[in-house]
């Protein structure tokens, strides 16, 4: 199970759902975030923290440690801030921070071509994934490349 839920960055300008893969890291896990404003003063820690395209969410590592225990046998020798991003098990509720809301207005968007012009809608369905991992992909979201070798 996956439950959605909301943090604002250090700023307080912006907010962003997270998710916890399977719930399988606690909270407390996700020290900070900080958006592309708040994360130009932050001192960026390899360690404990993973970027995403001018965004950095920050994490207490001995937490996530406490709780390794929990994830599959090949991710717990290899636990690193980069594992509960990538893996999810501590990241975007989607490919980047909004996703999750913008992927609803895009198929919607689709979904309307469904009454009036069969045909169009069935193309543009068809290619909307691709086609949507590949712009965010060039707009350098890390989740929109494929996955890397953890």
């Amino acid at each position: 199970m996956c439950m959605e839920h909301k943090y604002t960055c250090k700023c307080g300008q912006k907010e962003v759902s997270i998710t916890y893969k399977n719930e399988l890291m606690p909270h407390e896990t996700l020290v900070a975030i900080y958006c592309p404003q708040c994360s130009k003063n932050v001192a960026y820690d390899q360690e404990t923290m993973v970027e995403d395209n001018g965004w950095i969410l920050e994490y207490d590592m001995e937490v996530a440690n406490f709780s390794a225990h929990k994830l599959p046998p090949d991710h717990i020798n290899k636990l690193s801030s980069e594992l509960l991003f990538m893996e999810d098990y501590c990241s975007w509720r989607g490919i980047y921070p909004g996703d999750h809301v913008d992927s609803i207005k895009e198929r919607e968007a689709i979904l309307s071509l469904a009454k009036t012009n069969p045909t169009e809608y069935l193309k543009e369905i068809k290619g909307w994934a691709s086609n949507r991992m590949s712009r965010l992909s060039k707009e350098g979201w890390r989740k929109a490349h494929e996955a890397v070798a953890i």
